[in-house]
Protein backbone atom coordinates (compact mmCIF):
# COMPACT_ATOMS: atom_id res chain seq x y z
CA UNK A 1 0.00 0.00 0.00
CA UNK A 2 1.45 3.52 -1.01
CA UNK A 3 2.65 5.99 1.87
CA UNK A 4 0.33 8.40 2.97
CA UNK A 5 2.37 11.93 2.17
CA UNK A 6 2.30 14.34 4.76
CA UNK A 7 2.15 18.17 4.03
CA UNK A 8 1.64 20.61 6.63
CA UNK A 9 0.16 23.34 4.31
CA UNK A 10 -2.56 20.98 3.11
CA UNK A 11 -3.46 18.20 4.87
CA UNK A 12 -5.84 20.05 7.68
CA UNK A 13 -8.40 22.34 6.86
CA UNK A 14 -6.94 25.15 9.11
CA UNK A 15 -3.99 25.20 7.49
CA UNK A 16 -5.45 25.29 3.98
CA UNK A 17 -7.48 28.16 5.21
CA UNK A 18 -4.43 30.06 5.92
CA UNK A 19 -3.23 29.57 2.01
CA UNK A 20 -3.74 33.02 -0.03
CA UNK A 21 -6.57 32.51 -2.96
CA UNK A 22 -5.10 31.97 -6.15
CA UNK A 23 -6.07 30.31 -9.50
CA UNK A 24 -2.88 28.59 -9.57
CA UNK A 25 -3.10 25.22 -7.53
CA UNK A 26 -0.89 24.31 -4.13
CA UNK A 27 0.92 20.85 -5.80
CA UNK A 28 2.80 18.43 -3.58
CA UNK A 29 4.50 15.42 -5.12
CA UNK A 30 2.60 12.35 -3.70
CA UNK A 31 4.46 10.07 -5.95
CA UNK A 32 7.59 10.16 -8.68
CA UNK A 33 5.24 11.75 -11.85
CA UNK A 34 2.13 12.64 -9.41
CA UNK A 35 1.29 15.31 -7.97
CA UNK A 36 -1.97 16.47 -5.79
CA UNK A 37 -2.92 19.67 -6.01
CA UNK A 38 -5.37 21.76 -4.33
CA UNK A 39 -6.95 24.82 -5.53
CA UNK A 40 -8.56 27.28 -3.19
CA UNK A 41 -11.29 29.26 -4.28
CA UNK A 42 -12.75 33.07 -3.36
CA UNK A 43 -15.59 31.24 -1.81
CA UNK A 44 -17.02 27.79 -0.50
CA UNK A 45 -14.42 24.63 -0.78
CA UNK A 46 -11.33 24.36 -2.37
CA UNK A 47 -11.11 21.47 -5.20
CA UNK A 48 -8.57 18.70 -5.26
CA UNK A 49 -6.16 18.45 -8.95
CA UNK A 50 -4.26 15.74 -10.26
CA UNK A 51 -1.05 16.65 -12.49
CA UNK A 52 0.68 13.47 -14.32
CA UNK A 53 4.10 13.19 -15.85
CA UNK A 54 2.94 11.98 -19.64
CA UNK A 55 7.44 12.51 -20.79
CA UNK A 56 9.27 14.65 -22.95
CA UNK A 57 8.84 17.56 -20.23
CA UNK A 58 5.23 17.90 -20.46
CA UNK A 59 2.50 17.54 -18.04
CA UNK A 60 -1.26 17.15 -17.77
CA UNK A 61 -3.41 18.61 -15.09
CA UNK A 62 -7.43 17.62 -14.26
CA UNK A 63 -10.01 18.14 -11.98
CA UNK A 64 -10.88 15.06 -9.42
CA UNK A 65 -14.13 14.09 -10.11
CA UNK A 66 -16.91 11.16 -8.72
CA UNK A 67 -18.11 8.71 -10.84
CA UNK A 68 -20.86 10.95 -12.07
CA UNK A 69 -17.88 13.57 -13.44
CA UNK A 70 -18.76 16.08 -10.39
CA UNK A 71 -15.79 17.85 -8.81
CA UNK A 72 -14.68 16.35 -6.18
CA UNK A 73 -14.15 18.86 -3.01
CA UNK A 74 -12.04 19.24 -0.19
CA UNK A 75 -13.28 18.95 3.24
CA UNK A 76 -12.91 22.64 4.08
CA UNK A 77 -16.58 22.94 5.60
CA UNK A 78 -18.22 19.95 5.42
CA UNK A 79 -16.82 16.43 6.81
CA UNK A 80 -15.66 13.98 3.92
CA UNK A 81 -18.01 11.61 2.53
CA UNK A 82 -15.09 9.22 0.79
CA UNK A 83 -16.79 10.11 -2.80
CA UNK A 84 -17.80 14.12 -3.08
CA UNK A 85 -15.76 15.56 -0.42
CA UNK A 86 -12.51 13.81 0.44
CA UNK A 87 -9.83 14.93 3.04
CA UNK A 88 -5.90 15.17 1.97
CA UNK A 89 -5.10 11.54 2.88
CA UNK A 90 -8.64 10.81 0.28
CA UNK A 91 -7.37 12.83 -2.28
CA UNK A 92 -4.23 11.16 -2.81
CA UNK A 93 -5.55 7.70 -2.82
CA UNK A 94 -8.03 8.82 -5.77
CA UNK A 95 -5.08 10.92 -7.36
CA UNK A 96 -3.38 7.41 -7.61
CA UNK A 97 -6.36 4.94 -8.61
CA UNK A 98 -6.67 4.66 -12.36
CA UNK A 99 -7.32 7.73 -14.41
CA UNK A 100 -11.01 6.80 -15.86
CA UNK A 101 -12.20 7.18 -11.90
CA UNK A 102 -11.01 10.47 -11.18
CA UNK A 103 -11.06 11.59 -14.55
CA UNK A 104 -14.71 11.06 -16.16
CA UNK A 105 -13.38 9.78 -19.15
CA UNK A 106 -14.78 6.78 -20.13
CA UNK A 107 -17.93 8.27 -21.66
CA UNK A 108 -16.49 11.55 -23.10
CA UNK A 109 -16.97 12.20 -26.61
CA UNK A 110 -16.03 14.14 -29.38
CA UNK A 111 -19.24 16.38 -29.43
CA UNK A 112 -18.82 17.20 -25.27
CA UNK A 113 -15.04 17.95 -26.27
CA UNK A 114 -16.31 20.40 -29.01
CA UNK A 115 -18.71 21.93 -27.16
CA UNK A 116 -16.62 22.48 -24.03
CA UNK A 117 -13.82 23.93 -26.41
CA UNK A 118 -16.80 26.49 -27.59
CA UNK A 119 -18.14 27.24 -24.52
CA UNK A 120 -13.79 27.82 -23.38
CA UNK A 121 -13.67 30.23 -26.38
CA UNK A 122 -16.36 32.38 -25.51
CA UNK A 123 -15.46 32.58 -22.18
CA UNK A 124 -11.77 33.68 -23.19
CA UNK A 125 -13.29 36.70 -25.17
CA UNK A 126 -12.40 35.31 -28.61
CA UNK A 127 -14.15 37.76 -30.82
CA UNK A 128 -17.76 36.86 -31.98
CA UNK A 129 -16.35 36.00 -36.01
CA UNK A 130 -13.97 33.60 -34.51
CA UNK A 131 -16.35 31.88 -32.26
CA UNK A 132 -18.82 31.56 -35.26
CA UNK A 133 -16.20 30.32 -37.49
CA UNK A 134 -15.39 27.66 -34.98
CA UNK A 135 -18.97 26.31 -34.51
CA UNK A 136 -19.54 26.34 -38.63
CA UNK A 137 -16.42 24.12 -38.80
CA UNK A 138 -17.63 21.67 -36.03
CA UNK A 139 -21.47 21.63 -36.55
CA UNK A 140 -20.41 20.84 -40.73
CA UNK A 141 -17.43 18.71 -40.68
CA UNK A 142 -17.06 16.94 -37.63
CA UNK A 143 -20.12 16.40 -35.40
CA UNK A 144 -21.31 14.17 -38.30
CA UNK A 145 -18.74 11.71 -38.96
CA UNK A 146 -17.03 12.18 -35.11
CA UNK A 147 -19.42 13.13 -32.84
CA UNK A 148 -20.56 10.04 -31.11
CA UNK A 149 -16.79 8.83 -30.98
CA UNK A 150 -15.26 8.20 -27.57
CA UNK A 151 -12.20 10.40 -27.21
CA UNK A 152 -10.95 7.04 -25.88
CA UNK A 153 -11.68 5.27 -29.08
CA UNK A 154 -9.71 8.16 -31.56
CA UNK A 155 -6.84 6.52 -33.54
CA UNK A 156 -4.54 8.51 -35.70
CA UNK A 157 -5.90 6.28 -39.03
CA UNK A 158 -9.49 7.23 -37.27
CA UNK A 159 -8.57 10.69 -37.65
CA UNK A 160 -7.03 10.37 -40.99
CA UNK A 161 -9.64 8.83 -42.56
CA UNK A 162 -11.76 11.46 -41.59
CA UNK A 163 -9.33 14.83 -42.54
CA UNK A 164 -9.01 13.28 -46.25
CA UNK A 165 -12.92 12.08 -46.68
CA UNK A 166 -13.79 16.12 -46.18
CA UNK A 167 -10.64 16.95 -48.07
CA UNK A 168 -12.05 14.69 -50.85
CA UNK A 169 -15.53 15.89 -50.39
CA UNK A 170 -17.47 18.59 -52.76
CA UNK A 171 -17.01 22.18 -50.86
CA UNK A 172 -20.07 23.36 -49.97
CA UNK A 173 -21.91 26.29 -50.68
CA UNK A 174 -23.97 29.05 -49.33
CA UNK A 175 -27.63 27.11 -49.33
CA UNK A 176 -30.84 28.44 -47.77
CA UNK A 177 -32.73 27.30 -45.06
CA UNK A 178 -34.77 24.22 -45.83
CA UNK A 179 -33.08 23.97 -49.44
CA UNK A 180 -30.76 20.47 -49.94
CA UNK A 181 -27.47 21.43 -49.38
CA UNK A 182 -25.67 22.97 -52.40
CA UNK A 183 -21.56 21.83 -53.84
CA UNK A 184 -19.10 22.88 -56.44
CA UNK A 185 -16.98 21.03 -57.99
CA UNK A 186 -12.77 21.42 -57.34
CA UNK A 187 -11.60 21.92 -60.71
CA UNK A 188 -7.45 22.54 -60.68
CA UNK A 189 -4.51 22.30 -58.42
CA UNK A 190 -5.11 25.35 -57.22
CA UNK A 191 -8.71 24.93 -55.70
CA UNK A 192 -7.36 21.85 -54.81
CA UNK A 193 -4.81 23.46 -52.93
CA UNK A 194 -7.15 26.19 -51.58
CA UNK A 195 -9.02 23.36 -50.53
CA UNK A 196 -6.22 21.35 -47.93
CA UNK A 197 -5.79 24.81 -46.31
CA UNK A 198 -9.16 24.75 -45.40
CA UNK A 199 -9.12 21.29 -43.87
CA UNK A 200 -6.17 22.34 -42.12
CA UNK A 201 -8.29 25.33 -40.34
CA UNK A 202 -10.86 22.93 -39.75
CA UNK A 203 -8.05 20.34 -37.88
CA UNK A 204 -6.60 23.00 -36.02
CA UNK A 205 -10.08 24.07 -34.24
CA UNK A 206 -10.87 20.05 -33.67
CA UNK A 207 -7.27 19.35 -32.57
CA UNK A 208 -7.75 22.21 -30.01
CA UNK A 209 -11.25 21.37 -28.86
CA UNK A 210 -8.99 17.59 -28.19
CA UNK A 211 -6.29 18.81 -27.06
CA UNK A 212 -8.44 21.05 -24.22
CA UNK A 213 -10.58 17.59 -23.12
CA UNK A 214 -6.91 16.21 -22.72
CA UNK A 215 -5.48 18.97 -20.69
CA UNK A 216 -8.47 18.99 -18.39
CA UNK A 217 -7.85 15.05 -17.93
CA UNK A 218 -11.07 14.04 -20.34
CA UNK A 219 -8.79 11.19 -21.89
CA UNK A 220 -5.87 9.51 -20.83
CA UNK A 221 -3.36 10.24 -23.99
CA UNK A 222 -3.24 12.43 -26.99
CA UNK A 223 -0.99 10.67 -28.83
CA UNK A 224 -3.69 9.84 -31.61
CA UNK A 225 -4.29 13.67 -32.95
CA UNK A 226 -0.56 14.59 -32.15
CA UNK A 227 0.61 11.54 -34.67
CA UNK A 228 -1.61 13.54 -37.55
CA UNK A 229 0.01 16.20 -38.89
CA UNK A 230 -1.47 18.94 -41.31
CA UNK A 231 -1.06 19.08 -44.77
CA UNK A 232 2.22 20.37 -45.81
CA UNK A 233 2.63 23.73 -48.38
CA UNK A 234 -0.74 24.59 -48.55
CA UNK A 235 -0.61 28.22 -47.81
CA UNK A 236 1.74 29.67 -50.80
CA UNK A 237 -1.72 31.14 -52.60
CA UNK A 238 -0.39 34.17 -54.25
CA UNK A 239 -2.32 37.70 -52.61
CA UNK A 240 -4.79 38.92 -54.98
CA UNK A 241 -4.59 42.90 -54.51
CA UNK A 242 -5.70 45.69 -57.05
CA UNK A 243 -3.78 48.18 -58.28
CA UNK A 244 -4.16 52.01 -58.15
CA UNK A 245 -6.30 52.19 -60.97
CA UNK A 246 -8.48 49.34 -60.60
CA UNK A 247 -9.63 50.36 -56.88
CA UNK A 248 -10.73 54.00 -58.67
CA UNK A 249 -12.21 52.00 -61.82
CA UNK A 250 -14.00 49.56 -58.31
CA UNK A 251 -14.96 53.13 -56.43
CA UNK A 252 -16.71 54.45 -59.43
CA UNK A 253 -18.34 51.57 -60.39
CA UNK A 254 -20.20 50.78 -56.73
CA UNK A 255 -23.59 51.78 -56.12
CA UNK A 256 -23.11 55.09 -53.66
CA UNK A 257 -24.32 53.35 -50.04
CA UNK A 258 -21.59 50.64 -51.14
CA UNK A 259 -19.18 52.88 -52.46
CA UNK A 260 -18.42 54.36 -48.60
CA UNK A 261 -17.66 50.57 -47.44
CA UNK A 262 -15.43 49.97 -50.46
CA UNK A 263 -13.64 53.57 -50.01
CA UNK A 264 -13.40 52.56 -46.15
CA UNK A 265 -11.90 49.16 -46.60
CA UNK A 266 -9.04 50.77 -49.45
CA UNK A 267 -8.48 53.62 -47.06
CA UNK A 268 -8.05 51.65 -43.68
CA UNK A 269 -7.04 47.95 -44.34
CA UNK A 270 -10.06 47.25 -41.69
CA UNK A 271 -11.61 44.06 -42.49
CA UNK A 272 -15.64 43.94 -43.49
CA UNK A 273 -16.86 42.73 -40.01
CA UNK A 274 -14.79 45.45 -38.15
CA UNK A 275 -16.04 48.54 -40.45
CA UNK A 276 -19.99 47.31 -39.92
CA UNK A 277 -19.36 47.23 -36.44
CA UNK A 278 -17.96 51.41 -36.61
CA UNK A 279 -20.04 53.86 -34.66
CA UNK A 280 -19.03 57.62 -35.43
CA UNK A 281 -17.31 57.82 -32.03
CA UNK A 282 -14.44 55.19 -33.30
CA UNK A 283 -13.10 57.89 -35.17
CA UNK A 284 -10.38 60.06 -33.53
CA UNK A 285 -9.95 63.16 -35.72
CA UNK A 286 -7.81 64.87 -33.71
CA UNK A 287 -5.31 61.58 -33.91
CA UNK A 288 -6.58 60.57 -37.28
CA UNK A 289 -7.05 57.23 -36.32
CA UNK A 290 -10.00 54.65 -36.20
CA UNK A 291 -10.61 52.53 -33.03
CA UNK A 292 -11.41 48.93 -33.52
CA UNK A 293 -12.50 47.45 -31.08
CA UNK A 294 -13.31 43.88 -31.56
CA UNK A 295 -11.06 42.62 -34.52
CA UNK A 296 -10.74 38.75 -35.38
CA UNK A 297 -8.75 38.17 -32.66
CA UNK A 298 -10.84 39.73 -29.70
CA UNK A 299 -8.20 42.50 -29.18
CA UNK A 300 -9.07 46.25 -29.86
CA UNK A 301 -6.75 48.47 -32.05
CA UNK A 302 -6.28 51.53 -33.55
CA UNK A 303 -5.92 52.13 -37.08
CA UNK A 304 -3.54 55.07 -37.78
CA UNK A 305 -5.21 56.99 -41.13
CA UNK A 306 -3.77 58.73 -43.81
CA UNK A 307 -4.37 62.52 -44.67
CA UNK A 308 -7.00 61.28 -47.43
CA UNK A 309 -8.37 58.63 -45.04
CA UNK A 310 -8.51 61.67 -42.32
CA UNK A 311 -10.59 63.37 -44.98
CA UNK A 312 -12.72 60.72 -45.97
CA UNK A 313 -14.00 59.93 -42.16
CA UNK A 314 -14.43 63.27 -41.47
CA UNK A 315 -16.74 64.10 -44.36
CA UNK A 316 -18.52 60.53 -43.45
CA UNK A 317 -19.00 61.57 -39.50
CA UNK A 318 -19.35 65.41 -40.20
CA UNK A 319 -22.10 66.63 -37.43
CA UNK A 320 -23.34 63.33 -36.93
CA UNK A 321 -23.98 61.69 -33.10
CA UNK A 322 -21.34 59.54 -31.40
CA UNK A 323 -23.23 56.28 -30.68
CA UNK A 324 -24.15 56.46 -34.67
CA UNK A 325 -23.26 53.81 -37.20
CA UNK A 326 -20.69 54.82 -38.66
CA UNK A 327 -22.20 54.08 -42.02
CA UNK A 328 -25.82 55.16 -43.27
CA UNK A 329 -26.61 51.32 -44.26
CA UNK A 330 -26.62 49.10 -41.60
CA UNK A 331 -24.33 46.22 -43.18
CA UNK A 332 -24.73 42.75 -41.79
CA UNK A 333 -23.11 39.52 -42.38
CA UNK A 334 -22.61 38.51 -46.03
CA UNK A 335 -24.16 41.44 -47.83
CA UNK A 336 -20.96 42.55 -49.03
CA UNK A 337 -20.78 39.65 -51.32
CA UNK A 338 -23.44 40.29 -54.06
CA UNK A 339 -22.25 44.39 -54.42
CA UNK A 340 -19.06 43.34 -54.57
CA UNK A 341 -19.25 40.86 -57.33
CA UNK A 342 -21.24 43.75 -59.24
CA UNK A 343 -19.16 46.64 -58.94
CA UNK A 344 -16.16 44.23 -60.42
CA UNK A 345 -18.06 43.45 -62.89
CA UNK A 346 -19.42 46.63 -64.11
CA UNK A 347 -15.11 47.97 -63.30
CA UNK A 348 -14.13 44.86 -65.20
CA UNK A 349 -12.03 43.75 -62.61
CA UNK A 350 -10.73 39.70 -63.76
CA UNK A 351 -11.33 37.43 -61.57
CA UNK A 352 -13.34 39.24 -60.03
CA UNK A 353 -12.38 40.57 -56.38
CA UNK A 354 -13.30 39.70 -52.70
CA UNK A 355 -14.21 42.55 -50.05
CA UNK A 356 -11.02 40.98 -48.05
CA UNK A 357 -9.01 42.26 -51.69
CA UNK A 358 -9.57 45.37 -50.50
CA UNK A 359 -7.23 44.59 -47.10
CA UNK A 360 -4.55 43.13 -49.03
CA UNK A 361 -4.65 45.70 -51.79
CA UNK A 362 -4.00 47.90 -48.59
CA UNK A 363 -1.26 46.28 -47.14
CA UNK A 364 0.23 45.45 -50.82
CA UNK A 365 0.25 48.94 -51.56
CA UNK A 366 1.86 50.44 -48.69
CA UNK A 367 4.30 47.71 -48.60
CA UNK A 368 5.78 48.03 -51.87
CA UNK A 369 5.94 51.94 -51.53
CA UNK A 370 8.24 51.12 -48.46
CA UNK A 371 6.59 50.97 -44.63
CA UNK A 372 8.27 49.15 -42.25
CA UNK A 373 6.30 45.54 -42.30
CA UNK A 374 6.04 45.73 -38.18
CA UNK A 375 3.95 49.27 -39.02
CA UNK A 376 1.72 47.40 -41.55
CA UNK A 377 1.23 44.41 -39.05
CA UNK A 378 -0.03 47.03 -36.53
CA UNK A 379 -2.06 48.35 -38.76
CA UNK A 380 -3.71 45.32 -39.92
CA UNK A 381 -3.84 44.44 -35.95
CA UNK A 382 -1.32 41.04 -36.07
CA UNK A 383 0.87 40.23 -33.31
CA UNK A 384 4.08 40.29 -35.14
CA UNK A 385 5.23 40.61 -38.60
CA UNK A 386 5.02 36.89 -39.66
CA UNK A 387 1.62 37.01 -41.36
CA UNK A 388 2.62 40.34 -42.89
CA UNK A 389 6.40 38.58 -44.46
CA UNK A 390 4.41 35.58 -45.06
CA UNK A 391 1.93 37.60 -47.86
CA UNK A 392 3.12 40.61 -48.09
CA UNK A 393 7.41 40.64 -47.48
CA UNK A 394 8.68 39.83 -51.01
CA UNK A 395 6.93 43.04 -52.30
CA UNK A 396 8.92 44.71 -49.73
CA UNK A 397 12.09 47.45 -50.02
CA UNK A 398 14.36 45.53 -47.69
CA UNK A 399 18.00 45.64 -47.63
CA UNK A 400 18.10 42.47 -49.34
CA UNK A 401 16.33 43.50 -52.31
CA UNK A 402 18.30 46.63 -52.71
CA UNK A 403 21.35 44.59 -52.24
CA UNK A 404 20.32 42.22 -54.84
CA UNK A 405 19.65 44.93 -57.01
CA UNK A 406 23.21 46.73 -56.36
CA UNK A 407 25.57 44.32 -56.14
CA UNK A 408 23.89 41.00 -58.06
CA UNK A 409 25.79 40.93 -61.88
CA UNK A 410 24.43 42.11 -64.81
CA UNK A 411 25.32 41.09 -68.64
CA UNK A 412 24.89 44.07 -71.16
CA UNK A 413 21.75 41.88 -72.62
CA UNK A 414 20.26 44.32 -75.56
CA UNK A 415 16.55 43.63 -76.60
CA UNK A 416 16.76 42.37 -79.63
CA UNK A 417 15.70 43.91 -82.80
CA UNK A 418 12.50 43.11 -84.54
CA UNK A 419 12.42 39.74 -86.74
CA UNK A 420 15.70 37.97 -84.75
Amino acid sequence: MPRKVRDANLETRTARSRLPVRHKPFFRLIEPGLHLGYRKLTSGPGTWLARRYIGEGRYTVGNLRTPAAELVLADDYEDADGERTLTFAQAQRAARGPRSQWSGSGGYDVAQAADEYLRSLESDGRSPDAVRDARYRIEAFVLPQLGNVKLAALTTERLRRWRDGITNALPRLRTRNGETQRHRWIEGEDAMRARRASVNRTWTTLRAALNLAFNEGKVDSDIAWRKLKPFRRVESARVRYLSVAESRRLINACEPTFRLLVQAGLQSGARYSELARLVVSDLNPDAGTLHIRTSKSGKARHVVLTSEGKTFFAQLTAGRSGENPMFPKAWTKSQQIRPMSEACHRAKIRPPASFHTLRHTWASLAVMAGMPLMVVAQNLGHADTRMVEKHYGHMSRSHVVDAVRKFAPTFGFRKAARGQ
